[in-house]
């Protein structure tokens, strides 16, 4: 059988400051090498075998993608493998130039990114993308580029391949992306695949199509995968082995089933504490109050919203010039004190509906009461119950300027408002601070200078100072990893307890919806299949669609789901 595809031996990774010309990738450094102490990745040892899969998991931070870059010859200048060795079908890649690991990119390693948008070149049609591996490995005549370029589309499973690879990654979904960075990744016929949390974005349904997608490829094309993820019951489902990483240590290896049935590591046994799919009478004992289902904060009857496409037919990428129902008749209530989920596949209207109730988009037709104040159909410049009702964003760093501090992001709703002067106001931003549990030295930080559950919680502090009653939550845990994940669940629940918040949350995670969510309504293509309370949805689905989402929870969440 010859050497295992991939070995990583007592491999140690360090960054240092940032060097104009080094090779970056898994090259070992010499005197230019990061000093003793500033290593992120300490003495990480595995073996991927031919046709299986590993996972590596374990909180943000814990240099999971740090060491997959590494593997792919892809850390950045400032980054340098320090010990140990990377063997890349026998061959120690710790040596190589960047010429030869350009060479062994796409032809040896595939590597499958976990954000589409941000890999893909917007300004390229996503063929001549998939174009490029093909050329750059010589795999076909110039001449055949274009046919294979759509048998890899549908090899990935796009339809219609020959009019998508005409399309910008703007015009496709997030499934299709991800399908097409499969496609590229595939495009050389690499023996090893790398996918780095590529299913973290998506619905269950949807990344239950790739997941499944990149099993077929597997026993088709042999591959042997290395899967970076978060996600504990996605690890189960999909991998043979399972490799623990925290703070940069290797904390347990073994087959998937043993490491987390039997974990013997204490921060194993904490990881899956906090895994909603995998702990699910986590919040069993939550205190609820009654809920009082004719006492509503929010109201919404037969709202209809169509987007038109803004183009003449003809003019760019696929389904230009048609008209895009986003919400068809969608009746919605949510009671005071409850949280409210809001489910279903992408494009299904959530967002959609979200940013109505918000009073951050118009609507055709249809009705929408806040806290028993009518909506205009059309929304004004500044949200009319924004001081009682606020958003929060799946991605803080897209909602808030990036140039700004987190006192300033904080602060901002206040002086829209009018509310306070400047000493009232700073008053108010340290109370909010102390209510989701951030340090003062936050303050003078940007966001991308704080870790993802920190910008969560300024986000959700940046919605909190108004001291609203209804917070909507557009998938505010969907990046995170699941320790941050529970302690934001965690300071949702208590302050929901301290101040009598009520919730609509936007979510595609079904487990948290078991264990947290009173009600649930079920979205698809814009309509509303199925509402109630979760123990009754859950338990007794009656339409098709809400047992395919169910169906489609990872492994052991089925039973809990």
């Amino acid at each position: 059988m010859g050497a295992p595809p991939l070995v990583v031996d007592d491999l140690r990774i360090g960054y240092g400051p940032r060097r104009i010309g080094t090779s970056g990738g898994a090259g070992r450094g010499s005197s230019a090498s990061p000093a003793d102490g500033s290593d992120v990745v300490h003495g990480v040892s595995f073996v991927l075998e031919r046709g299986r899969t590993l996972s590596l998991v374990g909180q943000s931070g814990s240099g999971k993608s740090t060491t997959a870059h590494a593997v792919a010859g892809l850390l950045p200048h400032n980054g340098q493998v320090t010990g140990g060795r990377v063997l890349v079908q026998g061959d120690d890649a710790t040596a190589w130039s960047r010429r030869r690991w350009r060479d062994v990119r796409g032809s040896t390693i595939g590597f499958v990114p976990q954000d589409p948008l941000s890999s893909l070149d917007p300004l390229q049609r996503v063929g001549a993308q998939i174009a490029q591996s093909l050329r750059t490995h010589h795999v076909v005549p110039r001449a055949e580029t274009a046919a294979a370029v759509v048998r890899l589309l549908e090899r990935v499973g796009i339809r219609d391949a020959a009019r998508r690879a005409r399309a910008y990654p703007h015009e496709l979904s997030g499934g299709q992306l991800q399908r097409v960075l499969i496609a590229i990744a595939i495009a050389a016929g690499p023996s090893i695949l790398i996918a780095d949390e590529p299913t973290s974005a998506l619905d269950v349904t949807i990344q239950a199509t790739i997941l499944d997608l990149l099993g077929e490829l597997q026993g088709d094309l042999g591959l042997s995968i290395l899967f970076i993820t978060h996600d504990l019951a996605l690890a189960r489902d999909r991998s043979d082995e399972i490799a623990v990483l925290d703070h940069g240590r290797l904390r347990e290896i073994g087959p998937a089933v043993d490491v987390l049935e039997r974990p013997q590591d204490p921060y194993t046994i904490g990881l899956l504490a906090d895994a909603p799919a995998l702990s699910p009478d986590r919040y069993v004992d939550r205190a609820r109050r009654p809920i009082d289902r004719g006492d509503l904060v929010i109201e919404a009857r037969e709202l209809r919203k169509t987007f038109g496409a803004g183009r003449r037919p003809g003019r760019a990428g696929p389904g230009a010039g048609t008209a895009l129902p986003a919400l068809d008749g969608v009746s919605l209530s949510v009671a005071r004190g409850s949280v409210h989920a809001l489910v279903g596949e992408s494009g299904s209207g959530k967002t959609t509906l979200a940013r109505i109730v918000a009073g951050l988009e118009g609507f055709d037709s249809g009705a929408v009461d806040v806290i028993g104040r009518p909506l205009a159909a059309e929304p004004t410049p500044v949200a009319p119950d924004a001081r009682r009702l606020q958003l929060v964003y799946q991605n803080p760093l897209a909602a808030v300027d990036p140039r700004w501090t987190a006192r300033q992001i904080i602060e901002e709703p206040l002086v829209v408002h009018g509310i306070g002067d400047r000493a009232e106001r700073r008053a108010a931003v340290a109370r909010i601070l102390d209510e989701v549990a951030l340090p003062s030295s936050v303050l003078d930080r940007r966001p991308r200078e704080v870790s993802g559950g920190q910008r969560q919680r300024i986000a959700l502090a940046r919605a909190l100072v108004l001291a609203p009653e209804v917070l909507v939550l557009d998938e505010p845990t969907s990046a995170l990893d699941v320790s941050v994940q529970a302690q934001v669940v965690d300071l949702l629940l208590e302050v929901q307890r301290v101040s009598a918040l009520s919730y609509l949350f936007i979510t595609h995670d079904l487990s948290l919806v078991r264990q947290i969510a009173d009600d649930v309504t079920v979205l698809d293509a814009g309509r509303v299949v199925e509402t109630g309370s979760v123990r009754d949805v859950f338990d007794r689905p009656t339409h098709e669609r809400t047992r395919a989402l169910l169906d489609a929870v990872p492994g052991v969440a089925a039973a809990a789901v």
